[in-house]
């Protein structure tokens, strides 16, 4: 199989910090493949690299297959604010971009062979139908309103915009950056269903576990400046991991035994270390680097305790609220209770937001009554996260909350000892907020939430940035915490693992109440989904029964179109006949080479006309034979 990119040398260092060194890789034509590592190590860095959005240091290379197109991907994604959502989409293309606008150039230069040219280019990129391509991808994605502003997007919005553009590219090798934070999981869903079908190759980074093992076939770990390849999914990674780990303190134990006995001869005759055998002294050496490279996972450490909480912790009862004329929350009534775990899903702008925000007392609601417990202590991880002061240190932030953190087992250690559980060691303490990297941030953020000891922890998104290993652990203290807890979670595997039920939120103020798994759910869901497709098949089918009848069958057994829809239907069947035939008779009037300039330039422009009317009319037989 032929190679996409082939990366050589590869290493970065910020100051006297070293992220990676001399690092190969090579991607195939058809490799999906996720990079794995601990947040702070590099991997966004890594990736810009291969993305042609940086450089390495030093004489490292990056080397793409001749003619290969790179699509890219970034966390926060950089949209131009003045244009539109469609006209985002429609200039990402590069290749098509060029043809479209040559074509448009060409018209108006009035030259003939240019003209002639550009309509040829046209047919072979299959120009014509870029529009209605990207009109699908938009609605695939959930972005109905293509007219809208980028600048007026939120940050969910601006993601699909920036993976429409992606869908459209159609690169030979698409690199992603942590794609699916911000994204609902449907989108998160529609997302895996395409890369899992695109021809394209595939890099990227990602925290969503069945998102990984659904994908990708190659999984990269990039571990203590070492990048280890494993050929599987995720579920194989994590065997062939541990196997790895294994193998490898076995083999430095080995070594550690067998040092001891070389420590000592070289201790026992100092007077005669000339005359001792060179190659022995260098195996010495040899041995002791061996002996040193024990792989020690550092890992975080979450025991914080939880404040008592009494029996009356958050009853609701007909809470309501509304922004404008819209509706968040309709008559919602729930008492919640000590240990239960709830996982919220719904699209995005459904109110969840605004849910949370309701509970916690941030906004006040507009009917009904929310009455909290007297020994509420309310943790809110929220998706925005907190607002840092770059210029402030890691040991400052912490120490604005307290000097002393209260453990699961009652007792206190300090803040700086607190740090050090979350993988922040003494050397970080004085380094300001603004070197951090995104998930080391994250991972301060959830610092300050716990160590309030609250009793009802509030988590919204708290899986984004955070990596494999971190979430590993946080599921495990989650799992034991005593209090009240909601999560707001794309992450499917997340809210699997954690939530006894669901909050399901259907938009205009709806909120359902599913028991079970969040898995459960979304195959009732496509169940359902699957049975309405049935029930639209066996229409189509008596559609189809009904239209070959002759009229007098028709008008005994009821048609399913009204009288003046059938006649329409005719019409439009005879008018998209007619275009067919003009379409045509332009090509071969447009292929001659015997038009005038005035006469290409008509055609050229009557072309695009009758292709946009036989769509526009397509669409419309397609709504009346369901």
């Amino acid at each position: 199989m032929a190679s996409i990119l082939q990366a050589e040398g590869l290493s970065k260092s910020y100051g006297v910090r070293t992220l990676f060194n001399n690092l190969n890789i090579n991607i195939n034509e058809g490799d999906k493949m996720a990079l794995i590592a601990p947040n702070g190590s590099g991997k966004s860095t890594l990736l810009r690299i291969l993305a042609g959005k940086d450089s390495s240091d030093g004489e490292g290379s990056v080397k793409l297959m001749q003619g290969a197109k790179v699509a890219w991907l970034e966390q926060e994604p950089e949209l131009d604010p003045e244009k539109t959502i469609f006209q985002e989409v429609f200039r990402a293309s590069e290749a098509l971009s060029a043809v479209i606008s040559e074509y448009e150039l060409a018209l108006l230069s009035h030259d003939h062979k240019r003209v002639e040219s550009a309509v040829h280019e046209m047919d072979i990129h299959n120009g014509w139908q870029h529009e209605q391509r990207v009109k699908q991808v938009l609605s695939r994605l959930k972005l109905h309103d293509s007219e809208r502003c980028i600048s007026t997007l939120s940050g969910g919005e601006r993601k699909r915009v920036a993976l429409a553009s992606i869908m459209i590219n159609e690169a030979d090798l698409i690199v992603l950056d942590e794609p699916t934070n911000h994204l609902d999981l449907e989108i998160v869903e529609q997302l895996e269903e395409y890369l899992g079908r695109t021809t394209s190759s595939v890099l990227m980074v990602t925290h969503d576990r069945y998102f990984l093992d659904r994908v990708c076939n190659h999984i990269l770990e990039l571990d203590n400046g070492t990048l280890y390849t494993y050929k599987g999914n995720y579920s194989y990674f994590l065997e062939k991991r541990d196997e790895r780990v294994e193998i490898s303190n076995t083999e430095t134990e080995r070594a550690k035994n067998l040092l001891r006995t070389e420590l000592d001869w070289m201790r026992r005759m100092p007077q005669a270390r000339a005359t001792k055998a060179k190659y022995r002294i260098n195996a010495f050496y040899e041995l002791k680097e061996r002996a040193e490279k024990r792989v020690d996972r550092k890992q975080m450490k979450i025991d914080v305790g939880a404040s008592r909480l009494g029996t009356k912790i958050i009853n609701c009862k007909e809470l309501t609220h509304f922004w404008g004329d819209y509706c968040t929350v309709d008559g919602f009534t729930y008492n919640f209770t000590r240990g239960e775990k709830v996982g919220i899903v719904g699209p995005n702008g459904a109110g969840k937001s605004t849910f949370l925000k309701l509970l916690t007392g941030e906004i006040e609601e507009h009917r009904g009554v929310i009455d909290r417990g007297e020994t509420l202590v309310v943790g809110h991880y929220r998706q925005d996260g907190l607002s840092f002061d770059p210029e402030e240190t890691v040991i400052e932030a912490v120490r604005k909350i307290a000097e002393v953190v209260t453990l699961a087992d009652g007792s206190t250690i300090s803040v700086t000892q607190f740090l050090t559980r979350f993988l922040f060691p003494h050397s970080s303490h004085n380094t300001k907020i603004d070197k951090l990297s995104g998930g080391e941030r994250r991972r301060l953020y959830l610092v300050t939430v716990l160590m309030k000891s609250p009793n009802f922890l509030i988590l919204d998104e708290p899986t984004n940035d955070l990596d494999i290993v971190s979430l590993n652990i946080l599921e495990e203290y989650l799992l034991s915490f005593p209090g009240s807890l909601i999560i707001v979670s794309h992450d499917r595997y997340f809210l699997d693992k954690l939530a006894d039920h669901l909050f399901v939120f259907e938009g205009n103020g709806v909120i359902k109440d599913y028991v079970g798994k969040y898995s459960e759910y979304r195959e009732m869901v496509r169940s359902l989904e699957s049975e309405k497709d049935k029930e639209r098949a066996k229409e189509r089918e008596k559609a189809k029964e009904n239209t070959s009848k002759n009229p007098a069958e028709e008008k005994k057994q009821g048609a399913k179109l009204t009288w003046k829809e059938q006649r329409e239907l005719e019409d439009i069947e005879k008018k998209i006949e007619a275009l067919e035939k003009e379409k045509s008779s332009l090509e071969a009037a447009l292929s001659s080479g015997i038009l005038s300039p005035d006469e290409l330039t008509k055609n050229s422009l009557k072309i695009g006309e009758v292709i946009s009317e036989i769509d526009r009319l397509s669409d419309r037989w397609l709504e009346l034979t369901p």
